[in-house]
């Protein structure tokens, strides 16, 4: 729309700079026109500011970062990304750097860094007992013997050299993961001025994005169901982080100030062990922090804590983290089962069996990676298997019915997507790039030289890919060239 002023600036006379004395100076505008020095004081700031607020908002680097788990909507969208389709070792990739230890968390990007998590052995050795769990049985992960250093560093985006790196704590973990993840599963999550990090029973910290640390908090040790680790991120909403701890003991979930680390609210569950990271909204006015689990889906109140509604029909051993859109909650879970549930929001109490559930599914759902919501298309991997099922979010129609991808196998990563494309991800190097369409359209198959189980991230013209050994930053290095 284009708005016609009824003025036009002839005076030189900077209101500005003008002082008490200069109160009655007038504007020369269009003849009939007149406006007061008093009331442009008033006005001309005013503008500036909204100005420079629209500018600052333009220019904010939330909108072309990656700064939590599943990116800035939590839905695995990056809104502003613009990444090529093909790469390989010797094609696109603009650096990788090579990351000691292991992980599987995902790598988030703020401004110019991009963090990650680590865990590193220090060579120090102990022998320690396997603890049993609470059933008496012992569990499947390996038993732990050597310290390890969990570590958060910083790596510049544009150069992929590392900017510091911060020893969180050193210890010999008190039980041990699956064979195939290790030690630091969870994703940092930041704001833009902190970085929240989270090693599950080795502390939450946070950080300034210099790497200098603020505070620190124990929750205690988790002990996991058949001993395969943790993997749970924290997130973050405003001024509150939530972390969720669903163990083979006392479970619960808790809300921390991000300023300080003290609780600001603790409740109670009664669940088996969950690797599903929370959601965090506001519907109707009110902020909601969904999780998913084996017994129920249940949605707290951010500011206190209480259940607002919940949902049984999850399979056991849940770990895709539910996405949020056209007033609905999508939740996922396929170990020993398959389940897709779409809630609708603006209900309370409990939603199982109602008609609150706008619509479901019970095949090829995913075991570990978590959905991805882009625009009215819902995708979705089978077990952990390179099986793509895609529905329309808001009916429940199905456009892509369970089909094999060709050229990978073994997926744990999550899907993601950006400009029109959605990026597929498997574990021995082979990555696919798809249409975003009602039908299955291949747009390329690329391969490197690692293995990757983390889910990849975008921001702005790179894509991020952490795998075993290396942190890949993928992007158009002729355009680069070009400039």
């Amino acid at each position: 729309m284009t708005t016609n002023y009824p003025f036009k600036w002839k005076s030189q006379v900077n209101p500005f700079l003008c002082n008490h004395a200069d109160r009655n100076v007038r504007l020369r505008l269009c003849p009939g026109v007149k406006i007061d020095y008093i009331f442009m004081r008033i006005l001309i700031p005013a503008l500036c500011l909204v100005t420079a607020l629209v500018a600052a908002h333009a220019a904010s680097p939330s909108e072309n970062s990656w700064p939590q788990w599943r990116g800035p909507l939590a839905t695995g969208v990056a809104p502003k990304g613009k990444v090529p389709s093909e790469w390989s070792e010797e094609k696109n990739v603009q650096w990788k750097y090579q990351i000691h230890g292991f992980g599987s968390s995902t790598p988030i990007v703020w401004g110019n860094q991009v963090f990650i998590q680590t865990a590193v052995p220090t060579g120090k050795k102990e022998e320690k007992p396997q603890a049993e769990e609470p059933s008496g049985r012992r569990g499947r992960g390996e038993v732990p013997t050597e310290y390890q250093d969990f570590v958060i560093l910083s790596v510049d985006r544009t150069t992929g050299k590392q900017l510091w790196q911060k020893t969180a704590r050193t210890e010999l973990p008190h039980e041990g993961h699956h064979k195939d993840h290790g030690f630091a599963s969870a994703s940092p999550v930041t704001d833009g001025e902190h970085l929240y990090v989270y090693f599950g029973s080795r502390g939450l910290y946070c950080y300034d994005l210099s790497g200098n640390l603020k505070w620190e908090k124990d929750l205690g040790d988790m002990r996991t169901r058949n001993g395969f680790g943790e993997g749970s991120s924290p997130a973050l909403h405003g001024n509150t982080l939530v972390v969720n701890w669903d163990h083979e003991g006392e479970d619960f979930i808790a809300a921390l100030d991000k300023r300080t680390g003290k609780e600001i609210w603790r409740k109670p569950r009664e669940e088996a062990t969950t690797w599903v990271t929370p959601v965090i909204f506001e519907h109707s006015g009110k902020t909601q922090v969904v999780v998913s689990a084996t017994t129920k889906i249940r949605s707290y109140d951010l500011n206190n804590g209480e259940v607002i509604w919940e949902c049984s029909g999850m399979t056991a051993n849940v770990i895709p983290t539910p996405v949020i859109g056209f007033d609905m909650v999508y939740a996922l879970s396929g170990f020993r089962g398959n389940s897709l549930l779409a809630i609708k929001l603006g209900r309370t109490g409990d939603l199982t069996g109602t008609d609150a559930i706008a619509w479901s599914h019970n095949k090829n759902t995913p075991y570990v990676p978590s959905p991805l919501l882009y625009g009215e298309r819902l995708y979705f991997f089978g077990g952990n298997n390179a099986i793509l099922s895609c529905f329309n979010a808001k009916t429940g129609k199905v456009l892509i019915d369970a089909e094999r991808l060709p050229g990978i196998f073994g997926v744990y990563g999550s899907p993601i997507a950006a400009d029109g494309k959605v990026f597929l991800v498997g574990r021995e190097g082979v990555s696919l790039v798809i249409k975003d369409s009602d039908k299955l359209e291949l747009l390329a198959t690329n391969k490197l030289d690692d293995k990757f189980d983390a889910s990849p991230a975008i921001s702005g013209n790179q894509l991020f890919l952490r795998g075993h050994k290396f942190l890949y930053a993928i992007s158009d290095t002729k355009e680069m060239a070009d400039k």
